[in-house]
C-alpha cells in the first residue's frame, strides 16, 4: 500500500517537474531569440532567419509537451525524445553555425574550441527537475554521443588533423604552440575528457536524484505507518495518546515488556440482550464501550480489542507509562462508575507481568495484538472472578502495588483453569451495583 502511493505520489512529482524543466527550457529560447534579435542588433549583425526559424520551432515544441505532460496523450517516452531532441539540436549547431561569418575557410572544428561541452551541462542539469534518476542518465548518454557525433562530422573533411600526440616528447614552446593553435588541431583527448567529465556528472546527479527519490519512499512509507497507527488506536484511545504512538517508530514493533492486562466483561449480557430490540442492544452496548475505553485512555492504558461485550485493554504496552499497576487499578475504579451509571454489572481481571505485544496480519489489514501467561492470567482471572461472587480480581503483581483506599482484600490461593499452581488472588471491596 504504501509503496503504491509513493509510486503515485512520485509519478506526480515527476509530471511538475517535467513541466517545469520544460517551463525553464522555453525561457533558455525565449532568451536565445531575443539574443539574435536585440543583441546581435546592437552588435551591428543582422539576425540569422534560419536560427530564428529554428528557436522558434523549439519553443513550439515547448509549449505542446508542457500541454500534454499529465494527459492521456503523455506517454513514457516524451521525456526522452524532448530531451535528445534539445541535446542533439545542441550539437548540430557546432557543425551547422560557421565559425566565423568572415572566414568561412576555417575548419569547423575550432567551434569546439571557441565554446566548448559545458553548453550541454544546462541540459543535463535541468533533467533533475524531473526527478527521474533514469532521464538524467539518459541525458548524459544522449550528450556524449551526441557530442561525439557532432565532433566526427566536424572533423570529418579535414585534409590534416593534429592532435597532442603531434607533440614531440620535449616541445618548445614554439613547438607547442604550431600543433596548439593549429586550425587542423582536433584534440582527440580533449574531447575525450570533455565527456568523460560530462558523463561523471551526469552519473553523480542521476545518482544524488535517485537517493532524493528513495529519502521520499522512506518519508511517505513512515508516513503511511503513522497513519496505520492513529487509525489503528485512533477509536480506542484519545487523538494525543494515537498520536505518541504513531510518533514512536518502535513502538508497535515486536517486544516483551512488563506491563498490565486488564480484561472485563458485562456480566449476564445474553440474558439482557433477550427480548431486546438489535438496535437498542447495540447503541447501548457501543454507548458502555465508548465509554470504558474512554475510561481507560483517561488512565493512559490502550484498549487492544474489543470481545463482544468486553475488552483487552493493556498499561505500560504498547505506550510505557511510570506506574501501569497503579493505573491500572485506577482504571478499573473508573469502569465500575461507568458500568453503574450505563445498568451494567462487570468483571475485571488485572495482572501484571512480562507482555508480549507486536502487529499481526498481512500487508493489507493489520491489528495490534497482545499476548503470553500474563494476558491469560488476566482472562482467567476475569472468568474466576463469577465463580467467587466477584467484582474485580488482580494477582500478586498488582495487589503488590495497592494503596488501602484500593481496598483490596486477599482471596488466598485459587485454583486457575490452565495453571498448575495456585494463584494468590486479591478481590476489589466495591459498593452494591444493580443488577442488569
Amino acid at each position: 500500500m504504501a509503496g503504491r502511493v509513493a509510486r503515485q505520489r512520485l509519478l506526480a512529482a515527476e509530471r511538475q517537474g517535467l513541466k517545469l524543466a520544460v517551463l525553464c527550457r522555453t525561457a533558455a529560447v525565449a532568451v536565445g531569440m531575443i539574443w539574435l534579435t536585440v543583441g546581435w542588433n546592437l552588435a551591428g549583425f543582422a539576425p540569422s532567419p534560419m536560427a530564428m526559424t529554428a528557436l522558434a520551432l523549439f519553443g513550439v515544441i515547448g509549449i505542446v509537451s508542457y500541454t500534454v505532460v499529465g494527459t492521456r496523450y503523455e506517454r513514457w517516452w516524451l521525456k526522452y525524445a524532448l530531451y535528445a531532441i534539445d541535446i542533439l539540436a545542441v550539437c548540430a549547431v557546432f557543425i551547422v553555425i560557421p565559425v566565423s561569418r568572415f572566414a568561412p575557410e576555417l575548419p569547423q572544428v575550432l567551434a569546439f574550441r571557441a565554446f566548448g561541452v559545458h553548453y550541454l551541462f544546462p541540459l543535463v542539469a535541468m533533467a533533475c527537475l524531473t526527478l527521474s534518476w533514469r532521464l538524467v542518465a539518459w541525458s548524459g548518454l544522449a550528450a556524449v554521443a551526441g557530442w561525439w557525433v557532432a565532433f566526427g562530422l566536424a572533423i570529418a573533411d579535414m585534409q590534416q588533423r593534429l592532435s597532442w600526440s603531434d607533440l614531440p616528447s620535449r616541445p618548445t614552446a614554439e613547438e607547442y604552440l604550431n600543433v596548439f593553435l593549429s586550425p587542423d588541431f582536433v584534440g582527440y583527448g580533449t574531447r575525450l575528457q570533455e565527456t568523460v567529465l560530462l558523463m561523471i556528472a551526469a552519473l553523480v546527479l542521476a545518482l544524488a536524484v535517485y537517493r532524493a527519490r528513495c529519502v521520499f519512499v522512506a518519508q511517505v512509507e513512515a508516513e503511511q505507518a503513522r497513519e496505520r497507527a492513529v487509525r489503528t488506536f485512533g477509536r480506542f484511545v484519545p487523538e494525543t495518546i494515537a498520536e505518541r504512538l504513531a510518533s514512536d517508530r518502535d513502538a508497535l514493533a515486536p517486544q516483551v515488556r512488563h506491563g498490565v492486562a486488564l480484561v472485563l466483561d458485562i456480566e449476564n449480557f445474553t440474558a439482557y440482550a433477550d427480548g431486546r430490540a438489535p438496535e437498542e442492544v447495540i447503541a447501548t452496548l457501543g454507548a458502555f464501550l465508548a465509554r470504558a475505553a474512554e475510561a481507560i485512555s483517561n488512565r493512559e492504558g490502550v484498549v487492544i480489542s474489543f470481545t463482544g461485550d468486553g475488552l483487552l485493554a493493556a498499561f505500560n504496552t504498547p505506550l510505557e507509562i511510570a506506574k501501569p499497576e497503579r493505573a491500572a487499578l485506577d482504571a478499573a475504579s473508573d469502569l465500575l462508575a461507568c458500568a453503574r451509571e450505563s445498568g451494567f454489572r462487570v468483571r475485571v481481571g488485572l495482572a501484571a507481568g512480562q507482555i508480549a505485544s507486536g502487529r499481526v496480519g498481512s500487508e493489507r489489514r493489520q491489528a495490534f495484538t497482545i499476548y503470553g501467561d500474563t494476558v491469560n492470567r488476566a482472562a482467567r482471572l476475569e472468568v474466576l472472578a463469577k465463580d467467587v461472587g466477584a467484582t474485580v480480581l488482580a494477582d500478586a503483581g498488582v495487589a503488590g502495588k495497592a494503596k488501602p483506599d484500593d481496598l483490596l482484600k486477599p482471596l488466598g490461593e485459587q485454583k486457575i483453569r490452565g495453571f498448575e499452581a495456585p494463584l494468590a488472588v486479591w478481590s476489589k471491596q466495591v459498593m452494591a451495583l444493580p443488577g442488569v
